[in-house]
């Protein structure tokens, strides 16, 4: 992620980037009107006089009621704002609140409101009567206030819509899962041509002696410019060897990277290295496909916790989690080894499937605390997923999250009945994952 991209990603999660464009936006059209009206506007009183045959003071009038009017709407909706982080912090968990921050309609319908209220106080600072001098009234500037001030209406009543569709939790794990689907694709593209070359190819070639770079600051590490960490080992010759991966926490003065070599890097090098990396308050989902997983983890946690016991959403957060293992399970984790023409380069630290599906599935089966329905859809997550991938290793990593499901249903579920009917379709999966293993065979995809 370079500098500028990071940037970019950060102004557009902000809640007063777009709010400003519009803003300035509107202030632009209010001079371009105003200017016109030499131009366009010699005879619109005569023709329209419906329309553009009002006064200075009407207009005064009209603009000065549009912009209060707009203000108050804007207070509004910065409340209504503000209720919906608070309820969706509190209800589902405090990791979402940075999805409402950068939701675009929120954000143009904020800009929308401020973007009115500017654009009448450009105007009316033009209008004269004659009693002040020369008399001026940009007729088709007072008229695109009205308008702009009836769009502003329709914008009030889309919002209200919009934020009682936004906090429902069916919305929110919609857009988590979508960001995350962007960065799975990203992070982990499918295998096209030749197969990525085997890790233990490389074991032998790292060098012995390293030195270590340390962070210039404390956070999280949320993206990591690949082009230029390659650049910057090729022209030094170097290998560089990170010390976390993204959405690690790092702390200040420890160790952020590694070199090979003996000696250390001068510190107009290290200063440059370090800015390969980017450190941030909280992680992001653009390079942290593990950070959306988290997040609808977080949720279906929350779900599941004694004071609001909601299963159902908890249900609907384990099938997000299988669609998006369903879209990582046949894909190929990327080498952790970059090389040139000379050799190793840069050896980098990532998530593979295990952790990522780990990370879905182990906390939900230790919360579930003998809750049927959360049980029957992990195993159906389980299941889907051996039916999409022949891979042995990957094919264990679901044998191992099986085991910890059919320990948790033994223990947790109190009806004999039903803990007999899960635990014999858990055996019956395990059956299937141990014969698909011994004769090879794959699966077909479900």
């Amino acid at each position: 992620m370079s500098p500028i991209r990071e940037l970019w990603l950060r102004l557009q999660a902000s809640l007063w980037f777009v709010p400003t464009l519009v803003v300035a936006g509107c202030m632009a059209l209010a001079v371009l009107l105003v200017e016109s009206h030499g131009w366009v506007e010699a005879d619109l009183a005569a023709r329209w006089p419906r329309l553009f045959g009002a006064g200075t003071d009407g207009a005064r009038s009209m603009l000065s009621a549009i912009a209060t009017s707009m203000v108050t709407v804007a207070g509004v909706v910065f409340s209504m704002t503000l209720v919906a982080l608070s309820l969706a912090s509190s209800q589902y968990s405090p990791r979402v609140l940075r999805n409402f921050m950068s939701d675009r309609p929120t954000q143009l319908v904020l800009g929308v409101f401020v973007g009115i209220f500017a654009y009448c106080l450009v105007v009316l600072r033009t209008v004269r009567s004659d009693d002040d001098g020369p008399g001026f009234l940009p007729s088709l500037a007072v008229m695109g206030g009205v308008v702009l001030a009836l769009f502003g209406v329709a914008m009030l009543i889309y919002f209200i819509h919009h934020v009682a569709t936004a906090i429902q939790v069916s919305s929110i794990l919609e857009r988590i899962a979508g960001d995350t689907i962007q960065a799975i694709d990203r992070l982990f593209p499918q295998a096209v041509g030749k197969d990525l070359p085997a890790e233990e190819a490389w074991q032998g070639r790292l060098p012995q002696r390293w030195c270590e770079v340390a962070a210039p600051a404390t956070g999280y590490l949320v993206g990591v410019d690949d082009a230029g960490l390659l650049d910057f080992a090729v022209k030094r010759q170097r290998v560089v060897q990170l010390a976390h991966c993204i959405g690690d926490f790092v702390i200040q003065d420890r160790p952020l990277a590694q070199v090979s070599g003996t000696e250390p890097l001068d510190a107009t090098d290290a200063r440059a290295l370090c800015r390969l990396f980017s450190l941030q308050p909280q992680r992001t989902v653009h390079q942290d496909a593990p950070y959306g997983v988290q997040q609808i983890v977080d949720v279906a946690l929350k779900a599941l916790s004694p004071g609001i016991n909601d299963p159902t959403t908890a249900v609907m957060c384990i099938d997000h989690l299988c669609a998006l293992l369903v879209r990582l399970v046949g894909r190929h984790a990327p080498s952790p080894y970059r090389s040139d023409e000379q050799g190793l380069r840069v050896v980098a630290r990532g998530p593979d499937f295990e952790a990522l599906a780990a990370l879905a599935l182990d906390a939900i089966t230790e919360h579930a605390r003998g809750d049927v329905e959360v049980f029957t859809r992990l195993l159906h997550t389980l299941e889907t997923l051996a039916a999409c991938t022949a891979e042995p290793s990957r094919r264990q990593a679901l044998q191992r999250r099986l085991v910890l499901v059919a320990d948790a249903m033994a223990r947790t579920v109190e009806s004999p009945l039903r803990r007999e009917g899960l635990l014999a379709r858990a055996c019956t999966l395990a059956s299937q994952l141990d014969a698909a293993d011994a004769t090879g065979a794959r699966p077909t995809a479900g």
